[in-house]
């Protein structure tokens, strides 16, 4: 079963205070190569994502976002000591009169002093992260889908290709047979114009000309070829990651049809061998 490498999947969950949108999208890549963006208060579960991920996208560019908007922003909003800010002013304004300093800008020193702007430490609980993460399960099977499909796509379109290659070894069968006649005639022609056909020694021109011919067979770049297409439909077959796999095997399968055409030693046979190539190297 093919996954496309490319992807995208978005889920959002929409509360009475608070909205969820989990977006994961995914371009080629030998190797999985996480990034995620996520929240402050989510990033104690920063693991359990990346491990969630690992196990069912395997490769890919990915970029795993999640966003949280709130209704209530002020809840989450800095605090201000007010006392602690009057201290420090006042005392600040006692070493402004008592060095004769300027006074304009004693409230923004104050706002910098410790303590006095306090944040709140952001937190998910555990009802939050439960809605959070049915989101990004959502997400994440939408992602498999976009991946499944388009590999549906690509799966059909490879299948045809590999059944153009083995239609056309069937007509390089039926061209191969014809070509040790011509082969024949041809040598036999150049010897009778180089020496002469009378003094052409026939059994030994038989030996050379079985020799000649042996190097010509592609009987083995046939089996090859045909069990190589094989187990390339056998291995799309199969549910686990293969894109490796496959990419190892059309570069076999090319190099059959290669050798294969410089073998032929006849051009209608080379000339259908190169439809093969073409075939081959357009995906």
């Amino acid at each position: 079963m093919i996954k496309s490498m490319t992807g995208y999947g978005i889920a959002s969950f929409d509360s009475d205070s608070t909205k969820y949108t989990v977006e994961i999208k995914s371009l080629n890549s030998k190797f999985l190569e996480l990034s995620l963006r996520l929240p402050k208060s989510f990033a104690e579960k920063e693991f359990q994502l990346r491990n969630e991920c690992n196990k069912q996208i395997e490769r890919g560019k990915v970029n795993l976002s999640i966003n949280v908007e709130k209704a209530n922003t002020t809840a989450t909003a800095a605090g201000i000591d007010k006392d602690l800010l009057k201290h420090y002013f006042e005392q600040l304004k006692s070493v402004s009169i008592d060095l004769n300093e300027p006074s304009s800008n004693l409230l923004q020193l104050a706002l910098g002093l410790p303590e006095v702007v306090k944040y709140v430490e952001e937190t998910v609980s555990e009802e939050e992260w439960k809605i959070a993460e049915k989101t990004f399960q959502q997400a994440l099977a939408a992602f498999q889908k976009f991946r499944s499909d388009e590999g549906n796509v690509l799966e059909q379109d490879v299948k045809y290709r590999i059944g153009i290659i083995l239609k056309n070894l069937e007509l390089v069968e039926v061209e191969e047979p014809k070509r040790i006649p011509i082969i024949k005639e041809r040598l036999n022609q150049l010897l009778a114009d180089a020496v002469g056909r009378e003094i052409i020694d026939q059994n030994r021109f038989e030996q050379e000309l079985i020799y000649f011919i042996d190097k010509l067979d592609i009987t083995e770049e046939k089996i090859r070829l045909r069990t190589h297409c094989d187990y390339f439909i056998e291995t799309l077959k199969n549910d686990d990651a293969n894109g490796k796999k496959l990419g190892f095997i059309s570069q076999e399968i090319g190099r059959e049809i290669n050798t294969l055409g410089s073998k032929a030693n006849d051009a209608t046979m080379q000339k259908t061998g190169g439809r093969h190539e073409r075939r081959t190297g357009e995906n």
